[in-house]
């Protein structure tokens, strides 16, 4: 899977074949062929990958209270990686996502990523609702939803369009101190994380 990482963020999704993946790993256009009957099988398989690397990533999370948690967790998932390659694969990501309307079997693996998102949301803000500390009219699945659209939102500007995360940021940061939290809920922890952005 990480070479098929490494040629998705060489060639990009629409020039990316078998023989560039082959190239990134120790194994032949053959051996591939052999276990993956072409590009869209392995591609379903690497979405799986990344669903999986996802839930393992975000199983357990810091925070010694629930909005912490939700401040943490959303900060992890609107911050770019350092790394060189993210835009390319973010690129990549992006014209696989576009592929899905056509394709039934990149639309599965993507909504089941949707899926598991949403629910690690959900289950975030129920704690905090549980704890107190959210107000008591928010929904945590219609909360969790609008916070998906956002993610992903802000996952197809900064591809398409260059646009830096760190704004968006900030303001889902301030939509949860402002929006969700109970009025006599401490702010302090989240007050300090805006500080050392």
């Amino acid at each position: 899977m990480d070479a098929t990482y490494g040629a998705l963020c060489k060639h990009g999704y629409a020039e990316l074949t078998m023989q560039d993946i082959a190239e990134e790993s120790s194994k032949s256009k053959g051996t591939l062929h052999y276990h993956f009957e072409g590009k869209q099988d392995l591609l379903e398989s690497f979405l799986a990958f990344l669903l999986n690397r996802f839930e393992e990533r975000t199983r357990t999370i810091p925070g010694e209270t629930p909005t912490e948690r939700l401040h943490e967790f959303l900060d992890e998932l609107l911050t770019p990686t350092d790394e060189e390659s993210a835009e390319e694969f973010r690129t990549a990501i992006l014209e696989i996502k576009a592929q899905s309307p056509y394709n039934e079997a990149y639309r599965e693996q993507l909504a089941e990523f949707d899926r598991a998102l949403h629910e690690r949301l959900t289950s975030l803000i129920a704690d905090g609702l549980e704890a107190g500390e959210f107000r008591a009219d928010v929904d945590p699945d219609e909360t969790a939803d609008f916070l998906v659209t956002v993610s992903n939102g802000t996952e197809t500007r900064a591809a398409a369009v260059d646009r830096s995360p760190e704004r968006t940021k900030r303001h889902v940061h301030q939509y949860i101190d402002e929006f969700l939290l109970a009025d006599d809920t401490d702010t302090t922890v989240d007050d300090e994380m805006e500080a050392a952005e």
